[in-house]
């Protein structure tokens, strides 16, 4: 990857977890009546074959780190632990009103904030609760997100008890200086303890997440970060880029300078360097920013073209429905997305009245759903047609001149009916995607909305 690619191609640009991305969402012809009629309709379509997915959002944490970007809630105060529990269980009793049948759970995440923040005891209750009135797909996959400094043995027993097979930890960085400047102090001592124990009660996929572009990070700090990665061999990885959006999650990323972030030629340097220490561990790159050992389930559905990608990153099987619980949760029924409200206060005022707390969302029109497909196979499959089901669309000429100094530049083919992606082009896969990104491309943004693309 050439440094002058990337002075050409690193530009703000969404992530696409969704299309359309959350800033150009329809929020004044969305309604909360509009949102549950979409996930009814989707529910009856998708649940007896697929089953649906539940991302459940747990905020506190007892320390900020400077580097997240995630809606949290800084406090040492467990109390508030079982109130919250309580309250998504209510916000979970509402959909359950909607639907005519027991909800087949195919895929359940706990997200944060740090789950581990909360009790075993807590923790089983929540689960417990959310599966007493539904029914286990076979084939379900529940995972979680770990905090290697306080996930203890009874943690990980206690999830394994219920279901959970999987779980990350946020490694970061190792190195000191680098922690201090994200302020998160994690030796690796810590993370190996922890992933060991998840290894030694059974838990069949582990992951690390790794992050380049890291205020004072060095490519020696990349290497040393991998090469004690290698030790302990997670079946999984997410290698990416920090996202410097200090404009949109105030003070938690404003704890360093601008100016302590490496530069664009040093972060290729870093993506480069990492892709292949990584490549020569036996780690296969799946999707973007994303690499697994061939045993892992993601690495398995990439194989077969099953490989899947929402609010939650990817992810190794699709169900059309899934459902977001707790503050700030983004939900998907296919045909719309809705995100609940993001204070805590406010989640519980509309459960206290009986109400979803979804407060903004957007309902998919023709075009949006056509779209969708586009880039999440882009994404996904790095390559997309246009050949079936009705792919085509207005305005795909315009797309074909936006990409041509892309194929110029060896980053995809264009063929009859078809785009495809090239090795050489799947790092700027989110380049490639804004040019079918139309309410991007009719609405540019006054201001930046999004990370850089590389």
């Amino acid at each position: 990857m050439s440094i002058s690619l990337i002075n050409k191609y690193n530009i703000a640009g969404p992530r696409y977890t969704s299309y359309p991305t959350v800033p150009y969402w329809n929020n004044e012809t969305f309604s909360l009546k509009k949102w549950k009629s979409s996930l009814i309709q989707s529910f009856k379509e998708s649940n007896s074959e697929e089953g649906i997915s539940l991302y459940i959002h747990l905020p506190y944490c007892e320390i900020l780190c400077t580097f997240c970007g995630c809606n949290k809630r800084i406090t040492k105060q467990h109390g508030v632990e079982s109130p919250y529990i309580t309250a998504v269980l209510k916000e979970w009793d509402l959909y359950l009103e909607l639907f005519e049948e027991k909800p087949i759970i195919k895929e359940l995440h706990l997200g944060g904030g740090t789950p581990t923040f909360f009790s075993p005891e807590n923790l089983q209750r929540l689960i417990n609760g959310i599966l007493k009135r539904s029914i286990l797909a076979d084939n379900h996959e529940f995972s979680f997100e770990g905090h290697p400094n306080n996930t203890t043995r009874e943690h990980l027993q206690a999830l394994y008890d219920v279901g959970f097979r999987r779980v990350s930890y946020g490694v970061q960085d190792y190195n000191e200086t680098v922690q201090k400047a994200i302020h998160r102090i994690q030796p690796f001592e810590n993370v190996k303890r922890a992933t060991d124990m998840a290894r030694d009660i059974g838990y069949t996929s582990v992951g690390h997440d790794i992050i380049f572009g890291l205020p004072f990070q060095t490519l020696e700090h990349v290497k040393e970060t991998i090469l004690k990665t290698k030790e302990l061999l997670p079946d999984r990885l997410a290698f990416y880029s920090y996202a410097h959006v200090p404009w949109i999650k105030g003070n938690g990323q404003r704890g360093f300078n601008d100016s302590d972030l490496p530069p664009a030629e040093l972060k290729r340097q870093q993506y480069e360097l990492g892709k292949q220490l990584l490549s020569e561990v036996g780690y296969k790159e799946i999707g973007m920013d994303h690499f697994a050992l061939t045993r892992d389930s993601l690495y398995e559905s990439m194989i077969q073209g099953n490989l899947h990608r929402n609010f939650m990153g990817y992810t190794a099987s699709k169900t059309q429905s899934m459902i977001g619980l707790g503050v700030s949760s983004i939900s998907d029924s296919w045909y719309g997305f809705a995100q609940n409200v993001k204070s805590i206060e406010g989640y519980y005022d509309s459960l206290k009245h009986d109400i979803i707390p979804v407060y903004r969302g957007h309902i998919l029109n023709e075009e949006d759903l056509i779209i969708r497909k586009h880039i999440l196979d882009l994404m996904c499959r790095f390559k997309t047609t246009w050949t079936q089901n009705n792919f085509y669309f207005e305005e795909l000429s315009d797309v074909i001149i936006r990409l041509k100094e892309m194929e110029t530049d060896g980053l995809l083919n264009v063929g009859t009916n078809s785009i495809e992606v090239t090795k050489k082009g799947q790092p700027f896969v989110r380049n490639i995607c804004m040019a079918f990104d139309l309410l991007l491309q009719r609405k540019q943004p006054d201001t930046q909305l999004f990370s850089m693309t590389v």
